[in-house]
């Protein structure tokens, strides 16, 4: 288990082939630029075709640079990740730090590139709220803000055969969100419970799923 009560938590050899294949490019693109309109949580989009780093981060390369001025120096991605999520006092809104199904995003003015998420697990970050909220699909981990900072909480996660994931007490970090590493590619429910308060609501962990949850009302 995780600090915080995270759970170990596109040949063209004939013309009507050239055309088909500019068709789907297309489509590509527009379903691309759909999902990244929907990174709200963001300061500035990051771009979702990053391309996915070997799972360690190399030394001396863009993203470790990034990583060691956002104080993350010697942690790989999950640690980061996790870290980040957790971190108290101010936050370097200037450096954008995006969690996606198997990546994290990070970019530094015109400089992004992204490192990829190791073990096979998925990082569903969760603001519960009762009063405000704000619309959210990746999870920003350097802009990100929930309602609800400092709150315990109670969280249970059922995945789709009735498994258990996360069940208990968790306190929300200074961000207002509560992280969980979770398997890819599966689904599953969240309910959370606070102050007599009951919020439930269906989760994935695929491809194209949010890693930011900030739909639960507390009623």
């Amino acid at each position: 288990a995780e600090d915080g009560g995270m759970i170990q938590r596109a040949q063209r050899p004939h013309p009507h082939l050239h055309t088909t294949a500019r068709a789907g490019l297309t489509r590509a693109v527009v379903a691309a630029l759909s999902i990244a309109a929907l990174a709200a949580c963001s300061s500035s989009g990051a771009s979702d075709g990053a391309a996915a780093a070997p799972a360690a981060v190399q030394a001396g390369s863009s993203a470790q640079a990034i990583l060691d001025r956002l104080g993350m120096a010697g942690k790989d991605p999950a640690q980061a990740i996790s870290a980040l999520d957790q971190k108290t006092g101010e936050r370097q809104r200037d450096i954008l730090a995006s969690v996606r199904y198997d990546t994290l995003v990070l970019k530094e003015g015109t400089n992004e590139t992204s490192v990829a998420i190791p073990g096979g697990k998925f990082y569903l970050s969760v603001a519960p709220y009762v009063q405000q909220t704000h619309d959210c699909y990746f999870h920003s981990l350097t802009t990100c803000k929930g309602e609800l900072a400092g709150k315990t909480i109670n969280v249970t996660i059922t995945d789709s055969a009735g498994q258990k994931l996360a069940d208990g007490p968790v306190t929300t970090y200074a961000d207002g969100f509560v992280g969980f590493w979770l398997p890819r590619d599966i689904k599953g429910t969240i309910t959370v419970s606070y102050d007599g308060r009951t919020a439930t609501t269906p989760i994935a962990t695929g491809k194209d799923d949010p890693t930011c949850l900030t739909t639960l009302k507390l009623v």
